[in-house]
């Protein structure tokens, strides 16, 4: 049996990531939130213990428990991994829901989300600390970066290169062989059909870059 986990963030996609270990049957210990608001609450009978540098839960990390950053703001997100690998020596494990389809040739490292339905065909690769929502397909011989976000639906096709901190929002399509650049965003419901550079943020269909 797997060890308890606990979840850094008590709001948005905490709630999603209880479901997903709920769904593997591994217990969630509590939240962590440094928001006091959210303290001595609970989250579908689970409860919010204190904040994310409360020590007597810091200590169980790595030795009774496993760790989980559950936000989708990715600077937030970035803090609190460096926090857990500076005061602990360890990195968040991944949140795999257990209807999601997983390749066996398929390469994935530290702290990613897959929420339900995800499809990850052969030979692709997942980076770190990537948020994969419910029903994304993504095929074979993809490289999807370390902090990207990619919403419901979309569907991401062969040979596709997705660079760190990208976002591509609900039910996008992205052809073969496209690459998207370091922290570009995809405007949700887009057909991108060519490379968008870094830091564009494109919409439509086919996507063009949105005027600043």
């Amino acid at each position: 049996m797997e060890k308890p986990v606990l979840i850094f963030g008590a709001k948005g996609l905490a709630k999603a990531a209880l479901e997903i270990f709920n769904s593997n049957q591994i217990i969630v210990y509590g939240f962590l939130d440094d928001d006091e608001e959210t303290h001595n609450k609970e989250i579908n009978d689970v409860p919010v213990l204190g904040s994310t540098d409360n020590a007597s839960f810091l200590e169980l990390i790595g030795k009774k428990c496993e760790a989980f950053i559950a936000t989708d703001d990715n600077n937030l997100r970035k803090d609190l991994v460096e926090h857990l690998n500076d005061a602990k020596k360890v990195m968040p494990i991944n949140a795999i829901h257990q209807t999601a389809i997983v390749s066996d040739s398929m390469r994935m490292s530290h702290g990613n989300f897959i929420n339900a339905g995800v499809i990850l065909a052969n030979d692709s690769t997942i980076g770190q600390h990537t948020l994969i929502n419910s029903g994304v397909i993504i095929e074979q011989e993809v490289e999807v970066s370390d902090f990207v976000q990619i919403g419901s639906g979309s569907i991401v096709n062969s040979k596709v290169k997705i660079e760190e901190g990208a976002f591509i929002g609900s039910g996008v399509t992205i052809v073969s062989g496209v690459t998207i650049g370091k922290n570009a965003r995809i405007g949700a419901g887009s057909v991108v059909v060519g490379d968008v550079p870094a830091n564009q943020t494109v919409f439509g269909n086919p996507a063009v870059e949105v005027s600043k």
